[in-house]
Parts: C-alpha cells; sequence; structure tokens
C-alpha cells in the first residue's frame, strides 16, 4: 500500500491553455511560461514536464549550440525555483516535416527529421536531468490505408527508437499510446501495443509507457485495467490523469469530472500497486473549458489535484476484508452498492 507522502504532483505549460478550438478563436490572452512556471510553484506542485519545444522555443530554427545554451538556462530556472523536470517529449507534430507522419512517413528526409529531433530532445532531457522521453506517436499512422504498410510502419518506429536507445544510455522511452486524432487510425492505440513494439527494440528494459486516462477511453478500454496492465510489466513511467465524456474528441477534462467512479478505480488501482514508490509523478494533462475567464485559468489544475487526494482518501478507507468476503460469496450486485455508497459518503 502507498504511503501517505508517496504522490509528487505535476502539469505542463500547455495545460494553462487560452481556450482556443478548431471551431473559434482563444478565449484568454496567453501567459509567460515564467508566469506558468510561478503558477506550479504557488500551486504546490513539484515538477514541470516539457515538449522540447517548450524547453527551447522555437528549436528548429536554432543550433545544437544555441539549443544547449537555452536549456541550461531552464534548468538554472527550475532549480532557483525548487522544481524539476518530470519529462522531455519531442513535439514532432507541428513541423511541416512530419505532415505524413515522423518516424513512418513516405519521405526519408521527414524520417530523418524525426529522428534528429529526437536525439537532440534527449540531449535536452540529459541537461534537465530527466531520463524520461516520452513518445506520443501523434502522426505515426495513416488517413488512408493504402498509403503505408503497417508491418514496414512497425519496423521504422523501431529502428527510431534503436537510435534513440543508441544515443543515450541511460535514456528511457516512455511510449504515450491513443488510437486515433490526429491521425485517423494510429500504429500503437493502446498500452498492449506499446509493450509488443518494445520487446522488438535493442534494449526491452528502458522502453515502457505512459498512460493518459482520455486516451484509453478514445480506445473504449477502461484506464484502471491498463494502468494494472503496464504495472504488471513494470513498465508505467509516468500517468497523464484527465477525463473524457465518451468517443469524441481529446477534451482533457479535469480529472474526475465526467465519471468519478472511473477515477476512483483508476486511483484505487494506483494505490494497489504502489505507484510513485520509485519516484513516478502523477501529472494532470488537463485544460481549462473554453467558457473559463481568466480569474479561474488554474482552477482546473488545482481540483483535479484535490479530487485525485480525496479519491486517495477513498481508496484507503475502503473495506477491502468485506468486498473480499463478498468477492468469495460472489455477490457482486452487493458489491456494486458497496462501491456506490462508499463514493456518496455513506
Amino acid at each position: 500500500m502507498a504511503k501517505a507522502n508517496q504522490y509528487k504532483f505535476c502539469f505542463g505549460p500547455w495545460n494553462i491553455s487560452q481556450g482556443g478550438d478548431p471551431y473559434g478563436p482563444t478565449t484568454r490572452p496567453e501567459q509567460s511560461f515564467d508566469w506558468k512556471l510561478d503558477q506550479l510553484k504557488a500551486l504546490g506542485f513539484d515538477a514541470m514536464m516539457f515538449h522540447d519545444d517548450d524547453a527551447v522555443p522555437d528549436i528548429d530554427n536554432k543550433s545544437e549550440k544555441q539549443i544547449l545554451t537555452e536549456a541550461k538556462e531552464l534548468k538554472k530556472k527550475l532549480d532557483d525555483a525548487g522544481l524539476v523536470a518530470e519529462m522531455v517529449a519531442p513535439r514532432l507534430w507541428f513541423s511541416p516535416m512530419t505532415i505524413d507522419g515522423g518516424y513512418t512517413s513516405n519521405d526519408p528526409k521527414c524520417r530523418r527529421y524525426a529522428i534528429d529531433r529526437s536525439l537532440r530532445c534527449i540531449d535536452i532531457a540529459n541537461i534537465l536531468d530527466t531520463d524520461i522521453l516520452v513518445l506520443w506517436l501523434a502522426r505515426e499512422g495513416t488517413y488512408l490505408r493504402e498509403s503505408k504498410s503497417g508491418k514496414r510502419s512497425v519496423e521504422l518506429m523501431v529502428e527510431a527508437f534503436d537510435k534513440m536507445l543508441a544515443h543515450d544510455k541511460k535514456i528511457r522511452l516512455a511510449i504515450e499510446p491513443k488510437p486515433n486524432e490526429p491521425m485517423d487510425h494510429a500504429y500503437i492505440p493502446t498500452i498492449g501495443h506499446a509493450l509488443a513494439v518494445a520487446q522488438l527494440t535493442t534494449d526491452a528494459r528502458r522502453v515502457g509507457a505512459l498512460i493518459e486516462t482520455a486516451h484509453c477511453i478514445l480506445a473504449g478500454l477502461d484506464p484502471a485495467d491498463e494502468i494494472d496492465f503496464a504495472m504488471t510489466f513494470g513498465k508505467l513511467w509516468s500517468l497523464h490523469l484527465n477525463d473524457q465524456n465518451g468517443l469524441k474528441f481529446d477534451q482533457d477534462k479535469p480529472f474526475g469530472s465526467t465519471n468519478l467512479r472511473s477515477a476512483f478505480n483508476q486511483v484505487r488501482v494506483l494505490e494497489r500497486n504502489g505507484y510513485g514508490k520509485h519516484g513516478e509523478y502523477v501529472c494532470f494533462d488537463v485544460h481549462p473549458f473554453r467558457t473559463t475567464k481568466s480569474e479561474q485559468t488554474l482552477a482546473h489544475l488545482d481540483n483535479s489535484r484535490r479530487t485525485f487526494l480525496r479519491l486517495v482518501e477513498k481508496a484507503r478507507t475502503f473495506d477491502e476484508a468485506r468486498a473480499k468476503s463478498l468477492i468469495a460469496e460472489r455477490d457482486y450486485q452487493a458489491l456494486d452498492q458497496m462501491v456506490i455508497e462508499h463514493l456518496l459518503g455513506k
């Protein structure tokens, strides 16, 4: 069972967003990175997660020397604030070089770009003193089945992963699955796919997973089961908690906002498996609602952590002995009501 002081919390600069969506402009002004860093500290969070171009803006137009210099400047800011970097991820879905995929592009120049940028991202991770490189394979898929070979695409991803593993002997690759969006079909839609691909790499021990609640739901899966599965293999190295109202676009709603029972079960699984005892962070990949006013722009982050901690209490006060007895009797109806009443506070 987890210790009371086990959990450390994290969010990224993109989680303080401006409310723009594909159908309308922003509804709140942009805030500077320094302001966001100050808010993270003020809210009592422990770490910040980064895309490579969060750490080094306009990264594609800077030399390797400039990239490393700016990464060192960011490291000093974090040190001065008493914060750490939880992970770094190459943002490979914005560039015109990745319109048809990065590692799986049909154009070898684009594949080379994706790998080179990933290697620079590893260099940034080293400077920021994190050994986790998160790979959200946003455009590693296809809009048209006939345009790519799925087998060849898996081989290309493994080739790219092997180059990253060879570039640095300490880096760990945490694959973040998602079944769709922005691509119509993604090649690594679930944790099972991620861990299977890991076995094809030159060092499967250093290839694991990051689970995001909403992505599991979009795949039609239960997030608690996906967490259990990854932790069975010792491969859950990071976690993005949020919520999702059905099989729609990726909503990034506050944790527990839509399905409190599902959120309870996610926390219960984390508790049962001792998540955090090896230094893992609970990250909230959530966004303010478009309707949110500027003065409430941090509420979604604070609320997500408050909900998480309340559910930790619920998980720790759940009558496991009674539940075990009901399971032995196969009285799942009573078990169902027991969970409901526990969440209702009875």
